[in-house]
């Protein structure tokens, strides 16, 4: 992945916990500065074509893990 140099004006708070969390985390504060601006991008796109989601028959009363996993496992195959 090429990435492109750029300057942006913060507010001193927000620094700070850039800062905080990259320590937490590990990682460059830059790292930390790259994901707010995907995220940020990512939160405004629009898609050419609507999503597909899958869809669930039920009947709208709360299951069970095990029942979960069950409906999973009998499933598994067919994809």
């Amino acid at each position: 992945m090429s990435l492109k140099r750029t300057n942006v004006y913060a507010d001193p708070e927000d620094l700070a916990l850039i800062r905080q969390t990259a320590a937490r985390r590990g990682v460059p504060e830059a790292e930390i500065i790259r994901e707010g601006i995907h995220l940020a991008a990512m939160s405004t796109r629009t898609w050419d074509e609507p999503l597909e989601w899958p869809t669930f028959e039920g009947s709208g009363q709360p299951v069970t893990k095990e029942e979960v996993s069950r409906a999973v496992a009998r499933n598994a195959d067919l994809g």
